[in-house]
């Protein structure tokens, strides 16, 4: 993570001197652990979702589907469309002319003539978009195969927010947002009273701030312990004010509990860990005013196609 911090740019130096290979050697192990934090798949799934494949069409369970409700990816939870914009093309299957923002990532097909349409938060397949054929005033088609979603009714939709700093937010981010059922997360400061901080008074480690993320999850596919569960696995969390080369009070380790329960959960992990021998340094306070960072921060990894060069994934619990 470059920063004016100075130590940002050392690591990074130490890096390109021949610590990257190393970096991916470690950092693909924990991709292989995140992966199986995605639901499972059967064989027909993963013939469309993973290896691209098409279901034959008038056969899907959305095709002809118009109840309302958030439509969701059938491998990570994460929303992709509203009913609001569901209608009728004829073509066979579900289509949408609009996705839920910042949700479907477009990318050239593999023909070489179509445009791809992906998951943004998990990179499955979903299908093609086309322009221009006329069908509503959007004029554009997102063409998705039934077999890439789930549905939630309206009537169902609940979501819960948790708060975790881990060191750097960007790479406590990667790791949160790759845990199926959370639907969005926000780097930003927490944990101080000064309010509006920006980036740079922060790196001060005057404001008394932590670099966090907040993240929206959906209770009904994944749960608060596992997400904190996620959050001490991804880092050190037996080092005080400080991760890895960054050092100061806002990369502290913390948890800001938003209720009682909450609090509980984090406590008992705490004391799984130092049953297990950790000596534990993470903060639990309860959480008070989040401020999202600058634009440029939100989705860091996911925006430049990098992993974190502190954040690696260990099994713990």
């Amino acid at each position: 993570m470059v920063s004016i911090n100075g130590i940002k740019f050392m690591a990074a130096a130490l890096l390109l001197m021949g610590l990257i290979t190393a970096g991916i050697l470690v950092e693909r192990n924990s991709f292989n652990t995140e992966e199986r934090m995605f639901k499972k798949l059967t064989p027909q799934e993963e013939h469309v979702i993973i290896d691209k494949g098409t279901e034959a069409p008038f056969t899907g369970t959305y095709y002809q589907h118009f109840e309302k409700g958030i439509y969701t990816c059938k491998r990570c939870g994460g929303k992709l469309f509203d009913y609001s914009s569901k209608f009728e093309s004829d073509c066979g299957w579900p289509s949408f002319d609009d996705q839920i923002e910042k949700a479907v990532k477009k990318q050239p097909d593999a023909d070489g003539k179509r445009t791809e349409i992906i998951c943004a938060h998990c990179g499955g397949h979903l299908g093609h978009v086309f322009v221009g054929e006329g069908f509503t005033p959007k004029n554009t088609r997102y063409c998705v195969n039934s077999i890439s979603l789930d549905f939630v009714p309206t009537d169902k939709q609940k979501t819960e927010r948790a708060i975790f700093a881990s060191g750097c937010f960007w790479g406590s981010e990667y790791h949160l947002q790759r845990v199926a059922g959370v639907i969005s997360t926000t780097v930003g400061y927490s944990g101080a009273e000064a309010e509006n901080p920006t980036y740079k008074q922060v790196c001060t480690g005057t404001t008394g701030h932590a670099e966090a993320v907040e993240v929206i999850f959906d209770p009904s596919q994944t749960s608060y312990e596992k997400l904190a569960k996620v959050f001490f696995e991804t880092h050190d969390f037996t080092q005080l004010n400080h991760q890895g080369p960054d050092i100061g009070q806002q990369y502290r380790s913390a948890i800001f509990y938003l209720d009682e329960n909450q609090k509980k959960t984090a406590m008992q992990l705490v004391a799984i860990l130092r049953e297990k021998g950790y000596d534990v340094k993470t903060e639990i306070s309860r959480a008070g005013k989040f401020w999202p960072a600058e634009e440029y921060h939100q989705d860091y990894y996911q925006k430049n196609g990098q992993i974190p060069y502190c954040h690696m994934r260990k099994e713990i619990f």
